[in-house]
């Protein structure tokens, strides 16, 4: 049977080279393997980010360009916005009835979210968030959902979901299993975890010079020896670490070559392999770049697919449920 993968990404600006070794290159290799794609546009998870809601078709567009110059093909993956796929958000009701409060409040990933909100109150669509995801999921009937280890408790709670409305009403989900990523967590230019909002990322839309600037900012130390050690050389390792995945390489390897030549030199050669790697990316984003009706069919095409898989989810929990009138 052929796996279903549901995953997908927050339009809160560029996608960087963090994002594509945990994530990105893992959801075209499962698409080369004939997996069923689907990957949310998860629009409506922006909504307590007030400055980027008020732009949300730019952040859109560009993650539909991000998606395409990584490699997603748009006729084997199904892209789609959460806010185009009605029936979708009409399972959260019920799922909802079959979670407590309790278990929401014990989510680690929802404290977590809570904690760096930076807000002075929390709203329910945030306190809610593994329900809906439940519902990104099951709509589909996803079966294998690519995560980091940090989002596993979301993947628990709709496995709960599933199980609970099977045994209440009877068998209409699958139970989803999550798939973690075997890439490392891949810091940014600072030695901590690559993150948008740390400013510490290398955007895949970068230009070259702009990566370089990245770069030679990049934090390192006074040992003029290059090696490859994460908890002592947290700012080197990094580099050396990019380096190697860009090259495919072990990271020893590639410290041990630069050896003595310091700081200096390992970031003109994280520079070199590093735009050498994003330029087949920025030739492709470039060329849909200058066709953005095309760009946006493809989510329109999306778009109708998962409402058609979504009509027909609703139909079946509507009937096991006993609400159909």
């Amino acid at each position: 049977m052929t796996a279903r993968v549901l995953t997908g990404d927050r339009p809160t600006g560029p996608l960087h080279l963090g994002h594509y070794f945990g994530t990105l290159r893992n959801r075209v290799e499962l698409q080369q393997r004939g997996a069923d794609m689907f990957v949310i546009v998860a629009d409506y998870q922006v909504l307590t980010d007030r400055d980027v809601a008020e732009r949300l078709r730019e952040t859109v567009d560009g993650l539909l360009l991000d998606y395409l110059a990584a490699g997603l093909d748009p006729e084997g993956t199904t892209v789609f916005a959460h806010s185009a796929v009605p029936a979708l958000n009409q399972l959260v009701l019920p799922f909802l009835s079959l979670v407590s409060v309790p278990e929401l409040q014990r989510n680690p990933t929802v404290k977590d979210e809570i904690q760096h909100s930076r807000q002075s109150s929390v709203s329910g669509l945030m306190f809610t968030y593994p329900v809906h995801q439940a519902a990104d999921i099951l709509f589909c009937k996803g079966t294998l959902v690519p995560v980091g280890q940090d989002q596993m408790p979301h993947i628990e709670v709709t496995r709960t979901v599933a199980r609970r409305f099977n045994e209440r009403y009877g068998p209409v989900f699958p139970i989803p299993e999550g798939l973690l990523s075997v890439a490392p967590v891949l810091p940014g230019t600072d030695g901590k975890k690559m993150s948008k909002s740390r400013g510490n990322a290398i955007a895949l839309s970068a230009t070259p010079d702009e990566t370089a600037r990245l770069i030679r900012g990049a934090t390192t130390d006074a040992d003029r020896h290059i090696t490859y050690d994460p908890s002592v050389r947290p700012g080197v390792s990094g580099l050396v670490q990019l380096a190697a995945l860009c090259l495919d390489r072990d990271p020893h390897e590639v410290a041990a070559e630069i050896g003595d030549a310091g700081a200096a030199a390992l970031k003109r050669t994280v520079t070199e392999v590093v735009n050498e790697f994003l330029a087949p990316m920025r030739a492709r984003r470039a060329a849909y770049a200058k066709d953005l009706d095309t760009v946006r069919k493809v989510l329109r095409r999306g778009n109708e697919r998962a409402n058609e898989l979504a009509e027909q989810t609703l139909a079946e929990v509507r009937a096991a449920m006993g609400t159909v009138y």
